[in-house]
């Protein structure tokens, strides 16, 4: 198959001393000029997520003057988000993300046009979605949402900008890139949810948020403007506490059959081993009426933000004598992760423990 410039303009862009002084700084680049300008302006890109990824993503491609971002998101501003999510302020809270972002984007480039989403991604709209715009750069946390976004975009033959991060570690490549490697060659399968957490159980220093999504933001423009050697067949990993930068090469795997449908995620993703002592939301709302030791194993600024009763006892606190006899201990947390975790080890150390985790996310209460 022959590949073409994904981002070739048609018709010319009107340039205005205005437009000019705007990107003056950057057209002068040999590898940028004014027809590079102009890809961007034509350029259609959606960001998904506006949090510590996306929100440097969206910002740099806005002042860049890409002409359409289109922003999916659903979830609010929380005060836990404000040391990386620098988009927002303590004013925010509470407030949707994907406004605030829109807003945020309008401020810093009025040129820019704004498309917004307000809504999960899933199966049942990712290609409908997808299907308006030329790249996609995702800025999720979570696998369900990046190997939703690989197969749509394998699908669509649409290129998409990786980031991610761990600790003090992140990485970034450039996926499905004129045939490159997708997601699925690096992961082709997803790892236990309990040795891969997010951002809200593994911790995250904001810089480097900021860091791995402004080098996402550079390798949208690079593919955009056709600027040489993005990305792509390698993943780039920082060791932030040394500051070691490798990249390692990635091989296609011709063996892997090509996606052709999109799937449940959430159960793509999900432990392939149900624990008996797991409980649904609804099982637990069946059980308010009777003697439950209900425990949230959050930090006490996560339980003062958001709960669903009982008593608040940290995770890294949490000992057996926390167990009530005679009692069913519940114990849940912001996605079930932590308290499966917790669950599991206080089964292995403590004979017939009465001990259950809740097994969903609790903005399924809100």
């Amino acid at each position: 198959m022959k590949y073409f410039s994904l981002f070739l303009p048609s018709n010319k862009v009107k340039v205005t001393q205005e437009y000019y002084s705007r990107y003056a700084r950057q057209t002068i680049l040999p590898q940028m000029g004014l027809e590079g300008q102009e890809k961007l302006t034509k350029a259609k890109v959606l960001v998904i997520g506006c949090g510590g990824l996306g929100g440097p993503v969206l910002s740099y491609l806005a002042a860049a003057g890409v002409g359409t971002i289109g922003l999916i998101e659903f979830d609010t501003v929380s005060l836990s988000n404000l040391h990386r999510q620098i988009i927002f302020e303590t004013k925010d809270i509470g407030q949707p993300k994907i406004e605030i972002a829109k807003q945020r984007i309008q401020t810093l480039n009025p040129d820019v046009t704004v498309l917004t989403y307000n809504t999960q991604l899933t199966s049942k709209n990712a290609l409908e979605i997808f299907s308006e715009f030329d790249l996609i750069v995702d800025g999720s946390d979570n696998f369900p949402t990046r190997y939703l976004v690989n197969d749509a975009c394998e699908i669509l033959n649409k290129p998409f900008v990786y980031g991610a991060i761990h600790q003090l570690e992140g990485q970034v490549s450039v996926f499905n890139y004129k045939g490159s490697c997708t997601y699925r060659d690096l992961y082709n399968t997803p790892p236990d949810s309990e040795t891969a957490p997010n951002c809200a159980i593994g911790g995250v220093l904001g810089p480097i948020a900021g860091v791995i999504g402004s080098m996402q933001a550079l390798e949208a423009i690079k593919i955009i403007c056709d600027i040489e050697s993005p990305l792509f067949n390698e993943i780039l990993v920082v060791e932030f506490q040394s500051m070691v930068f490798r990249k390692f090469k990635l091989t296609k795997n011709s063996e892997r059959p090509k996606i052709t449908a999109l799937i449940d995620y959430e159960a793509f993703c999900s432990s392939k081993e149900k624990d008996s002592f797991a409980i649904t939301k609804d099982k637990l709302i069946a059980l308010e009426k009777e003697n439950i030791n209900l425990i949230d194993i959050r930090e006490p600024y996560e339980h003062e933000e958001f709960n669903i009763g009982g008593e608040n006892i940290p995770m890294d606190e949490f000992n057996e004598e926390n167990i009530k006899p005679n009692m069913k201990t519940i114990l849940y947390c912001a996605t079930g992760i932590r308290s499966k975790a917790l669950a599991r080890k206080l089964h292995k150390s403590t004979q017939n423990a009465d001990v259950w985790y809740l097994d969903c996310s609790l903005k399924e209460f809100i």
